[in-house]
């Protein structure tokens, strides 16, 4: 019979985790609003898929060139600070963007700095956040908060794109950036009271802090190239982002131009994505996936492919079928991250996790602007939806071929796992 202080000291972590998750949560939100309000004042402003394109290479530009030694700093500093100092450069960015809105200034090249300036505050916040995750919850637990995670992206992204638009009608687009900087200081006052475990804070310093953090970063490439499990994982996410990128990032463009509809109809359909990754969420952290989770994120692509292939052939008038089709991507995105996120969480030593997700962010954000290369001017010529199909195609033959390759289906192994930890050494 188990005993109520086993019980308690059994969910103790709980009591770490879900504060810290609900400041998160906030901190989601905020930026979940203004992604929704500047991506679509973009697309009204300019209809151009190649102007999208460039702000969203802006946005992913800062992962690429930060990440590896943010992940760094993240294993070696106080990750609590390093979340707060984050938010609160977002916030600022964002209310100097206000400020220009308010006073009629803003031009195009504004919002491509100011996605560069989140975007570099985001690529120390989101290392620091997963770190922090893999420190409070137990292993076992893992694969069950990823999609506890997924269902409140599900959740935020269902909230933000309404309320997103309900701001643009009603008030402005500075209405929707003043959300974020107070959802920002609620992040920030809820996250000063938790209190987060750095494993990191006591490890060695031989060197200096900048020559510290250089051998670190290159030791977390070396952990990461040596371990061929992980790397076979990082390459399949690379081809696979490549062709999905653009078509996410056109999907206002896609609203607006191909079945000639407004806000309202955009945030409908970010609702049925956001609806998608609850439903996934919510089974991913009931069911726990397969046994090896590489092959529930390996489904997941290939019905992530079957649903951008089936939508690349959608006419002008099916925009019900097209949001339905956006209900199951959402849902097959979980699918495929949650178990993907698990895998480095439970298998990466605790030491090097900041390290290996941000070199594996930065490997997969660097994708990302050779895809939006090909697809603006594609899009532009040939029209958005035909950029669907290859995204599809892309995403089912990855899958398929990944299937039969031993390093990705053996991930998991204990053996694999052993041969990881000896890479970092």
């Amino acid at each position: 019979m188990i005993s109520q202080a086993s019980v308690l000291y059994e969910n103790k972590w709980k009591y770490t985790f879900y504060p810290f998750w609900i400041s998160q949560a906030f901190s989601l939100l905020g930026s979940s609003i203004v992604q929704f309000t500047l991506v679509w004042w973009l697309t009204r402003s300019t209809g151009q898929a190649s102007v999208l394109a460039t702000a969203t290479s802006f946005a992913v530009l800062p992962e690429i060139i930060i990440n590896p030694f943010a992940g760094a700093i993240v294993d070696r500093a106080n990750r609590k600070r390093v979340m707060i100092a984050a938010d609160a450069l977002i916030a600022c960015a964002t209310l100097v963007l206000a400020l220009l809105f308010y006073r009629g200034l803003v031009q195009v090249w504004h919002i491509y700095m100011i996605m560069f300036i989140r975007s570099a505050g985001s690529a120390f916040h989101y290392p620091a956040e997963q770190a922090t995750i893999s420190t409070i919850v137990p292993k076992e637990q893992l694969i069950k908060i990823a999609g506890l995670n997924q269902t409140l992206q599900g959740i935020v992204r269902i909230i933000a794109a309404p309320l997103g638009a309900l701001i643009l009608e009603l008030i402005d687009i500075q209405g929707s950036l003043f959300v974020d900087i107070l959802t920002a200081i609620l992040a920030i006052t809820i996250l000063s009271f938790v209190k987060i475990p750095n494993p990191g804070q006591n490890q060695d310093r031989k060197f200096g802090f900048v020559k510290t953090v250089l051998i670190d970063s290159l030791d977390g490439l070396t952990y990461l190239f040596k371990w061929k499990g992980i790397l076979a994982v990082v390459l399949l996410a690379m081809f696979i982002k490549v062709a999905l990128a653009p078509a996410i990032s056109f999907l206002p463009l896609i609203v607006s131009q191909h079945f000639s509809l407004g806000s309202a109809q955009y945030s409908f359909v970010e609702i049925a994505v956001g609806a998608g990754l609850i439903a996934g969420g919510i089974i991913l952290s009931t069911w726990g996936g397969f046994k090896k989770q590489i092959y529930t994120s390996l489904a997941g692509i290939v019905g992530i492919g079957l649903t951008f292939l089936l939508a690349g052939f959608l006419k002008s008038t099916q925009f019900n079928l097209f949001t339905l089709l956006m209900f199951i991507a959402g849902f097959m995105v979980t699918v495929i991250d949650g178990p993907f996120i698990s895998i480095v969480q439970a298998c990466v030593d605790d030491a090097y996790q900041g390290r290996v997700i941000t070199i594996m962010g930065s490997l997969l954000w660097l994708t990302t602007p050779f895809g939006l290369a090909i697809a603006g001017p594609f899009s532009d010529r040939f029209g958005v939806l035909s950029w669907y199909k290859i995204a599809g195609f892309f995403c089912i033959i990855g899958a398929l071929v990944s299937a039969f390759v031993p390093a990705l289906k053996n991930v998991e192994s204990m053996k694999n796992i052993e041969s990881g930890k000896k890479a970092g050494t």
